[in-house]
């Protein structure tokens, strides 16, 4: 590893280091000698920016949250209309082949840390809540327009299509998907909790 300039450009390849070691080992066998081979340093410059492999875990998983929610509230705000903004918010959350994929993945193996920690629990908590916020304020949007009629609640809506995201992502890392059935699958939903035909197949 080059010599960075200053603590935030070594900050950031360690991170780099961690999410390519997460994606290649997993999380739960990612130790923090690791990450130092990875990142051509030794355990102790990791430790001396980072108290443990579990705050390197969170700088990760921060980041990569970070980066999906922004493309996704950047993907609805060019959208017009409340139709044209419920397909942008669910193509943005489909893994599609590159790079979508390779952030889905990586969010998902740093998974099992939030079922031991706290702290990572909380975050996992906060980007789902922050991600079905993005669903509902688009629903209500269709309501309040009369191009939805919604089958219930919005922010409940909301959390049904992040928790079938959640449930269809990892059918394609296991190869029982592909990212264009998902996205099939969850405009057909979007199609029956908003009675408006144009999700449907062929529109």
């Amino acid at each position: 590893m080059a010599r960075p300039r200053n603590q935030a450009e070594r900050r950031a390849q360690l991170i780099d280091a961690t999410a390519r070691t997460v994606v290649e080992r997993g999380a739960t066998a990612t130790k923090l000698r690791d990450v130092a081979r990875a990142a051509g340093v030794t355990p102790a410059s990791v430790l001396y920016y980072y108290a443990d492999i579990q705050e390197l875990f969170a700088a990760v998983f921060d980041r990569s949250a970070a980066t999906y929610f922004v493309s996704r509230e950047e993907a609805i705000a060019a959208a017009d209309g409340p139709v044209s903004r419920l397909r942008a918010c669910i193509r943005s959350g489909v893994p599609w082949p590159g790079e979508g994929e390779e952030s889905t993945r990586l969010l998902f193996e740093l998974f099992p840390v939030a079922l031991r920690n706290e702290g990572a629990a909380d975050r996992q908590r906060t980007f789902a809540h922050r991600q079905a916020e993005l669903y509902r304020q688009v629903l209500d949007l269709g309501q309040a327009s009369g191009d939805f009629t919604l089958a219930g609640d919005a922010w409940a809506l909301g959390r049904s299509f992040v928790a079938l995201e959640d449930g269809y992502a990892m059918d394609l890392l296991v190869g029982d998907a592909t990212a264009q059935d998902i996205e099939d699958r969850l405009l057909e939903h979007a199609r029956v909790v908003t009675g408006n035909p144009a999700f449907g197949r062929g529109n």
